[in-house]
């Protein structure tokens, strides 16, 4: 097929999706001020609303988007794709997906340079993505993530009501009155069950995580790790299954070594590349600092996979605390832990029920409970934090 079909078949495409957008949009997607980027660069994990935001910012815009993973954009040269749309007089481009087409940050580089008048934002799954690219494409693009929901996010998208972020150990009374106007514990139910991610409200929510995480293994990592095998993305598939339903939140370096036939140098690859896709949470003590760790603990970065999984309460509830908390903190494990759980911009915190408690730590992250009690803090505040 020719170039200008194939861009013809983008304008109709970009048209449909302009029209499907929400009406009520994520309050992150305002939050940034991205306009005047001509190089930008949106990552994050799959369905946490690239697209969307993407779509949103440029829709008074004269951009055309292009998504790298159609097979019909996908079987021309990158550049002369975005030269074709530049051509017919689009000031900019939303090339989605970009990891996907061939020798994509060479094209980005190219393009840059070439038209130094033109917007170019793209997307992909991974802070990887600059990594993988040429160097000095960090030099031309800013990098922009947008993260999993938060708790304040979906409470606007499901009843319309708004708040400010938080300060979750310095509690304002606007955010406990809240608790006056909604069912604040079964929303958040909801929430860490069935709501990181946008897509809540077209149903069958776990079926599409479950679809994401396969994908994110079996599609987007082979792009970011050479000398992959089948066995290699067997064994991340099994260690995220592993996390899922274990109360101990780690994993045996030497067992699965020996299990799956593969050097520690390549388990500690895959295991970082886990990470950066945002699969894994690994949390490290503050004196760690080894190239290759497995760190303190490994969680699963979004806990809503425990629910979708039937994983261990104890972890999902440790996974959400530092999901959240790293929106904003440098989140480490405890030294001691018998005294905290973790530390968090140097304020020590526990976590645990109703009942938990405290040790030597300063505030108690605590689960089914409603309202702050004197250093207990209840766990939906977390999501409030972004």
């Amino acid at each position: 097929m020719n170039l200008e079909r194939v861009l013809e078949i983008a304008e109709e495409t970009h048209q449909r999706l302009k029209l499907s957008l929400p009406e009520r949009t994520r309050p992150f997607y305002d939050s940034t001020e991205i306009d005047n980027l001509r190089a930008l660069l949106v990552y994050g994990q799959r369905g946490a609303g690239k697209t969307t935001f993407l779509l949103y910012r440029t829709k008074d815009k004269p951009f055309l988007y292009l998504s790298a993973d159609n097979p019909l954009i996908a079987s021309l040269p990158l550049y002369e794709v975005v030269r074709g749309a530049f051509n017919r007089g689009y000031e900019g481009v939303v090339l989605d997906e970009v990891h996907h087409a061939k020798d994509w940050s060479v094209h980005l580089k190219a393009l840059y340079d070439d038209y130094p008048e033109r917007y170019i934002w793209a997307s992909g799954s991974s802070s990887l993505l600059i990594k993988s690219g040429v160097a000095d494409l960090s030099r031309r693009f800013v990098q922009f993530r947008i993260p999993l929901l938060s708790f304040r996010e979906f409470i606007f998208l499901k009843e319309g009501i708004i708040s400010e972020p938080v300060e979750p150990f310095n509690i304002k009374k606007e955010t406990i009155n809240l608790t006056k106007e909604l069912n604040i514990l079964g929303l958040f139910r909801e929430y860490t069950s069935s709501g990181t991610r946008p897509f809540f409200f077209e149903g069958q929510y776990c079926n599409r995580l479950k679809g994401i995480v396969e994908k994110t293994i079996y599609y987007d990592i082979p792009f970011f790790v050479a000398s992959i095998h089948s066995n290699h993305l067997r064994l991340m598939s099994a260690i995220i299954g592993y996390l899922i339903g274990s109360p101990v939140p780690t994993v045996n370096v030497s067992g699965l070594c020996t299990e799956w036939h593969l050097g520690k140098e390549k388990l500690y690859q895959l295991l970082s590349v886990m990470e950066s896709v945002e699969l894994l949470r690994i949390v490290r003590r503050k004196s760690d600092r080894s190239v290759y760790s497995k760190g303190a603990k490994m969680l699963v970065n979004d806990p809503s996979i425990y629910h979708c999984f039937n994983g261990n309460s104890g972890s999902a509830r440790e996974s959400f605390v530092v999901f959240a908390l790293s929106e904003r903190y440098q989140v480490f494990a405890s030294s001691k832990e018998e005294d905290y759980d973790y530390l968090v911009d140097g304020i020590k915190i526990e976590v645990g029920g109703k009942t938990k408690s405290s040790k030597s730590a300063e505030f108690v992250l605590s689960d089914d409970l409603e309202l702050p009690v004197r250093n207990r803090i209840p766990l939906w505040m977390l999501g409030m934090i972004w």
